[in-house]
């Protein structure tokens, strides 16, 4: 598991949010919550192009932080391996 750093704000009655520690992984929504979640599914999916491109995932920084932002919170990165299984059937 990684620990990001999210960071959130409003603009314009939206909140926007964005992992500080991970270029790219930004989200919006309604409120707070859907900006979470949305913000999560940002993080996977950058996370998941990241390495089938064969990147190298950012470290988190634990000293990262914005002071500008209306709320500051971790988020956790869990990624699990799988193995792709294809089976073949022969005729008899």
């Amino acid at each position: 598991m990684l620990t990001y750093h999210a960071t959130f704000w409003t603009e314009e009655g939206v909140v926007l949010a964005k992992v500080i520690d991970f270029s790219g992984v930004i989200a919006y929504g309604k409120t707070v919550e859907e900006a979470r979640v949305n913000l999560s599914q940002a993080l996977v999916d950058m996370a998941e192009t990241a390495l089938l491109r064969g990147e190298a995932l950012p470290l988190p920084d634990p000293a990262t932080t914005d002071e500008a932002a209306d709320l500051n919170e971790p988020i956790h990165l869990v990624l699990s391996a799988g193995t792709k299984v294809s089976v073949q059937v022969s005729a008899a």
